[in-house]
């Protein structure tokens, strides 16, 4: 489904991606995992060419990209191969719930607005929004609005959806709402790619870990092998970083 091939990004002289390689099956769930900085939010941005790479190729189904050189229309065609959903949800504050998702479908598809509509509400429903459909994201909760957003993405029907660290943003007692629907989707063997920092959601829903640090990747696994027992150092010292009690001396 996505394969990626000696893909580097540099910022300046920053390079926050250092040739990565990494193949993922069709309705396969990777959770990309690692320290702030290491270059996993990157990764994600260049697979839908939000951040465009300095080198590297990059295939998703049946479209292949190379970032050297490659037309309007090959960006385009490569765009539309994903969705992508934001940690700080980037809803139209002016649009309902429901226009929110109805707008890509009528603007960017060309849908009829009826059909545009039907869609739109099935999907509300589908993350259990149905009932604010008319309201305004100003009105909802954090949990609530990348509901919409996560409804939003597939309302394009993307061969692969893109979460970027989708409950950093949330009140706790809103996690678990957005990890419920995700969890959902990775029943229903949608492909996802997820960065988060949620380690026990990745352990249960992930196929797949992978662990970055500085612009690499340095370890993957399956989800229960990386995480129980990692076999890199680094790796090893991020997750106990995680574990691990902090004492206070007051």
């Amino acid at each position: 489904m996505i394969s990626i091939s000696h893909l580097s990004k540099r910022f300046a002289n920053n390079e926050v991606l250092k040739d990565i390689n990494l193949n993922i099956k069709q309705g396969e769930i990777v959770a990309i995992i690692g320290p702030s900085g290491s270059g996993k939010s990157t990764l994600l941005r260049c697979l839908n060419l939000l951040e465009k790479p300095n080198t590297g190729t990059i295939k998703i189904g049946t479209v292949s990209l190379n970032s050297k050189h490659y037309s309007i229309k090959e960006e385009s065609n490569l765009r539309k191969q994903s969705a992508m959903v934001f940690q700080h949800y980037n809803l139209f504050k002016n649009k309902t719930a429901l226009e929110n998702i109805t707008y890509p479908l009528i603007v960017g598809q060309k849908m009829d607005k009826t059909k545009a509509k039907q869609q739109g509400l099935s999907l509300l429903e589908r993350v259990g929004m149905l009932p604010y459909a008319t309201q305004y994201p100003i009105t909802l909760s954090g949990g609530q609005q990348q509901r919409v957003a996560i409804a939003r993405a597939l309302a394009v029907k993307p061969n692969v959806l893109l979460f970027d660290e989708p409950t950093s943003a949330l009140d706790p007692e809103r996690v678990h709402e957005v990890l419920q629907v995700m969890l959902q989707l990775a029943k229903e063997r949608i492909t996802m790619i997820i960065v988060t920092h949620e380690m026990e959601f990745a352990k249960y829903v992930a196929d797949r870990i992978i662990f970055m640090a500085e612009g690499v990747i340095i370890e993957e696994g399956s989800a229960k092998s990386v995480i129980d027992n990692p076999q890199n150092e680094i790796t090893q010292r991020f997750l106990r970083q995680l574990t691990d009690e902090i004492d206070f001396e007051i």
